[in-house]
């Protein structure tokens, strides 16, 4: 049986991010939604999503960059 210690330390890495914005969003913006209000709360999120669109965007480029060389790389 074989590990592949690079498969598990991305997927733990993805694991670790997704939860970290899950619980920005929830805990962020519960707090803004139970102190402030729905309407402070809405504004709360479009920051945020807001916030979130240059990573997003970096991300899918890296993406897009590795699937650009391995499909150079495949000779």
């Amino acid at each position: 049986m074989s590990r592949d210690l690079r498969k598990y330390a991305r997927q733990t890495s993805v694991q670790l991010a997704f939860g970290a914005i899950l619980l920005l969003f929830l805990v962020g913006d519960g707090l803004i939604y139970l102190i402030y209000g729905k309407g402070a709360a809405l504004m709360g999120l479009s920051c945020l999503l807001i916030g979130l669109a240059p990573l997003v965007i970096i991300v899918l480029l890296m993406l897009l960059l590795n699937w650009v060389v391995k499909l150079a790389n495949r000779d």
